[in-house]
């Protein structure tokens, strides 16, 4: 298990310089704020969005009145120079002015590194700013369209002219969406294409310790080859791109952010990890019994899922999430296997989301008692028990009244201890007998709630036959620690 955070950088560090009244970069962070980073149980940090924005995709999100009700949520009183463009129109893989240089970068993860941290980047394969270098001196990277094609359809390509020759490349789109108005599509089919994405690649890698790799599914051959079917004019691969790309770049963490049940398949192709979004909508709108169908994956494949409540393309978990059912996720998130993602500004109960767009957002005041229960949280999941103990998902028994259906139980066993998470996902009381092999020859064993606080002693014969039982209000948990 291990835990990531997630860094909106370019506000981080306006909010910084305000805090400190003065500019500051990277370099010029205080020690004390990556001490709050360690004390808090982070194993990485995710500086998200610290490469070179497009000044063209900028121009586009200042004049997008689409985006102007997001910007205006966000930050009431918002004027075109808070507007920076999104940090996934890349101009170029080098560190942007607002955030400072390699050296910049550099000090940043050497802070990191002393507390133990390891610092995430970002990687988007799928497709590049408008004035990244590569679309005047190589746009037969790109996808590519015919002058007729730009005619019939012009909000789907930019008409890009070197040496008196003009290209119609295909701005980067997800097939369910409309374009990115921001962006150029990589043509990933390409042979020469895939072999400068690896040494662009390469050369991150040596400024980080893992890359959190944008839509990566969208690089797959089959959905290449169902988004974009006769302009990719080439011929497909017989290799994946990641399978190609992970095998050559040793020590690095790999995440993908994925969709449309695609995450088996990237694990496969070698990422560490993969978002889990299933999860997330079920924790949103599903019953316990829709979340603990989800949870009968292997444990082989959900070790490699990062779990989250928020990210920064969905809405604050503070606004969505009812308090206490967002309460009951979160001992979930904490407690299950996989990578856990934590966003910036969801400890404090922000409610406001950002878009990626924005340099800064308003002031918020932050819910103390929300950020208790996560540090609470991170605290838990912090023990190595959770790592290295073997997890297994258990079926509650109906008490008579049917209401085990409500109940989530699972355990965590490891030298001779075990660890019993049980969570009422539901608004109701519900009870139910949790059935826990316990190898002991004494005839009670303790429990210790270390979410709710209590001690509790219970024959050890009954924990197997009928199995605990346990009786928790709506939307509450236990996480027992058991002494044997």
């Amino acid at each position: 298990m291990a835990n990531l955070y997630e860094i909106n950088t370019l506000v981080w560090l306006g909010e910084l310089s305000r805090k400190y009244g003065k500019p500051l970069s990277l370099r010029r962070v205080p020690a004390r704020e990556w001490d709050k980073l360690e004390k808090l149980g982070f194993d990485y940090v995710w500086l998200m969005g610290v490469w070179r924005r497009s000044k063209i995709g900028r121009q586009i999100a200042q004049q997008a009145e689409e985006l102007h009700d997001g910007y205006a949520a966000a930050l009431p009183d918002w004027a075109a120079d808070d507007v920076a463009g999104s940090p996934y129109s890349v101009a170029a893989y080098q560190p942007d002015d607002q955030i400072g240089d390699w050296d910049d970068l550099g000090k940043a993860r050497e802070q990191l590194a002393r507390r133990g941290m390891g610092l995430i980047l970002d990687f988007v394969p799928n497709h590049t700013g408008i004035d990244f270098l590569w679309a005047k001196r190589f746009p037969e990277r790109y996808v590519t369209g015919t002058e007729e094609e730009y005619e019939a359809d012009p909000s789907s390509f930019v008409p890009v002219t070197t040496r008196g020759k003009t290209t119609y490349i295909a701005k980067g789109r997800d097939p369910f969406f409309p374009p990115w108005h921001d962006t150029l599509q990589l043509n990933l089919m390409r042979r020469e294409t895939r072999a400068a994405m690896a040494r662009l690649v390469k050369d991150v890698a040596r400024h980080c310790d893992g890359l959190r790799c944008d839509m990566a599914m969208l690089v797959l051959n089959d959905i290449c080859r169902k988004n974009w079917g006769d302009r990719l004019r080439c011929e497909e691969p017989v290799t994946e791109f990641w399978g190609d790309l992970i095998s050559s770049i040793r020590n690095l963490i790999w995440i993908g952010e994925a969709y449309w049940e695609t995450e088996w398949a990237l694990q496969q192709l070698g990422f560490d990890f993969v978002y889990d979004k299933r999860l997330y909508d079920r924790l949103r709108h599903s019953s316990a019994h829709e979340v603990r169908l989800h949870l009968l994956g292997d444990i082989s494949f959900q070790s490699k899922l990062v779990r989250f409540l928020e990210n920064h393309d969905e809405p604050r978990s503070a606004e969505v999430f009812e308090r206490r059912r967002l309460e009951a996720a979160l001992v979930l998130i904490a407690t299950l296997p996989g990578m856990k993602l934590y966003h910036y500004g969801q400890l404090e109960g922000h409610r406001r989301r950002v878009p990626v767009q924005l340099a800064r957002t308003a002031a918020e005041e932050a819910d103390e008692e929300l950020g208790l229960t996560y540090r609470k949280a991170l605290r838990i999941s912090q023990q190595s028990f959770l790592a290295e103990g073997e997890w297994q998902l258990l079926e509650p028994r109906n008490s008579g009244d049917g209401t085990s259906s409500n109940l989530i139980a699972y355990s965590w066993k490891a030298g001779g201890r075990i660890k019993l998470i049980v969570v009422n996902f539901s608004p109701d009381w519900a009870q139910a007998y949790i059935p826990v092999r316990i190898e002991s020859t004494r005839e009670t064993c303790e429990l210790i709630d270390e979410w709710g606080g209590e001690r509790y002693t219970r024959p050890t014969a009954a924990f197997a036959d009928p199995g605990l039982h346990v009786i928790l209000d709506g939307y509450r948990s236990h996480i027992f620690d058991i002494k044997r």
